[in-house]
Order: structure tokens, then sequence, then C-alpha cells
């Protein structure tokens, strides 16, 4: 009896989730959604259970939301996997940690080749293990031609080295001769940065109830729009992204200007 409750339940919430996506896509999608995938670790703590439970539980909460972004019709999802800061954590941590990337790449790969994402990503490549960098290097080959949604990975990423590191390419160009001090421009800074093939983020989603940036993508952020959730990251799913493009949906875009409104 209570199984039939649960079953009856079930398809009446994804009922409502197909009703609710289906009016978002009537409407103004954002291209490109960034994600601060926060919580694991609180998720892990209220269960009693070890934190790298809560990453193992997150890495499914990646595949779901992978999956149903694409279905609903987003161009790039990046997710904040591991910043320059996280090698401060426990060793133990930090191994699993580098141990994710191959585990849901190597059982959720081909199910991404079938659904057209592209897997990329973005941060300083040189200090991860060689076996996350043959898991990331062998999806993102294998990924290379498919043009669904793109699926990019903030691994060994911050955002202020990022920059020095594009300061450092346009002081080399200049001492080069290639280009003058006049020419530096904000699009050459742009166009410096890991991110130059990507459009900026529209839509910034950060779990867990924390509310700061946690140097993240601080250029390519200057005028998205950000949505806070309590949420844990574990349990985050696809009513609470739908709710954070609904609410983005509702949001006026002005780019410092005064859209839909007069100028007197």
């Amino acid at each position: 009896m209570f199984n039939k409750l649960i079953r009856k339940n079930e398809k009446k919430i994804n009922i409502h989730l197909d009703e609710r996506k289906e009016n978002a896509q009537k409407e103004q999608l954002p291209s490109h959604i960034a994600i601060i995938m926060d919580g694991n670790g609180r998720w892990a703590k209220k269960r009693s259970l070890p934190r790298i439970a809560g990453h193992h539980e997150g890495m499914k909460t990646v595949k779901k939301i992978t999956l149903f972004a694409n279905e609903v019709g987003i161009d790039t999802l990046t997710l904040y996997a591991f910043s320059t800061e996280n090698w401060k954590r426990p060793k133990m941590e930090v191994e699993f940690l580098m141990r994710l990337p191959e585990e849901f790449l190597g059982t959720y790969l081909p199910e991404l080749i079938e659904q057209n994402v592209q897997v990329r990503m973005m941060g300083n490549h040189d200090m991860l293990p060689e076996h996350t960098k043959r898991a990331i290097y062998k999806a993102m080959d294998e990924t290379a031609q498919n043009d669904g949604l793109i699926l990019n990975f903030a691994m060994n990423y911050g955002s202020r080295d990022e920059i020095v590191q594009a300061v450092k390419r346009i002081a080399k160009q200049i001492e080069q001769k290639e280009i003058l001090e006049d020419e530096i421009t904000e699009e050459l800074l742009t166009n410096n940065l890991m991110t130059k093939d990507l459009s900026e983020p529209d839509l910034l989603i950060r779990t867990s109830g924390e509310v700061r940036l946690s140097n993240f993508m601080l250029w390519q952020l200057a005028y998205t729009e950000f949505w806070f959730t309590d949420t844990l990251w574990p349990d985050f799913d696809e009513a609470c992204l739908l709710e954070a493009i609904e609410s983005y949906q509702k949001r006026n875009r002005r780019y410092g200007g005064l859209k839909g409104e007069e100028v007197n």
C-alpha cells in the first residue's frame, strides 16, 4: 500500500516537473549556468558519515543535474569541482577528490556521449595527478565532436591566478611587440582567460547557504545573476535547478542601463 502511495506521489512530482520545464523552455533560458557545488561535507556530517561519503553522493548529483540541464536546453554548465585553495584540505580527502573524476567519467562517460554532452576542463593541469588528467583528457577527447551541452569542470581552478596568468601573457605580447599598450582592452583580457571560448555565465548558483564567490570566475561574473540556496549539493535536484532558472527568468538584466525604463 505504502509503495503504491510513493509511486503515485513520484508520478505527480514528475508531471509537475515536466510542466515547469516546458514553461521554462518557453522563456529566455540562461545560456551558461555556473555552479559552486557546496555542502558535501555537511551533508555527510548530518548523517554521521565521513566527508568523502558526501563527495561521493555529490558526484551522483553532478550526473543528474548535467543530464537535466542538457534536457532543458542549457548550452554550458560550469561546475566548480576543485579550487586552488582545496589543496589545504586533509590529504585523504584530497586524494579521494582527485579520484572522483576517474570514477565519475569511468561510470558515466558512455551516457554523456550518448546524450551528446561535450566535456571540457579549465584550471591549472600541472598539479593534478596523472590518473586524474588521464580520465579528464580521455573524456575531452571522446566528446570533442559532440555539440550538445558543454560540461565544463573547473579543476584546480582559481580566478585570481587565472587573471594574473592572463596579464602575464599580455605583458609578454607587449614585450615582444605583438601589441601596443594602448591596445589593451577588456576584450583582450577576456580573450586571454581560460573561458575565452565560452560565453560568460548568465546565472551563478551556490548551494549550502554560503553567500560568497570563493575565487570563482571573478572577471566573468561581472553581470551574472546570482542565486543562492540553503540546499546542500547532494540534495540539489532537478526541481532546485528549475527554481533557479525560474528566478532568473523573472529578473530584468539591465547591464548598467535602464532597460524598459525611460530616461528623463
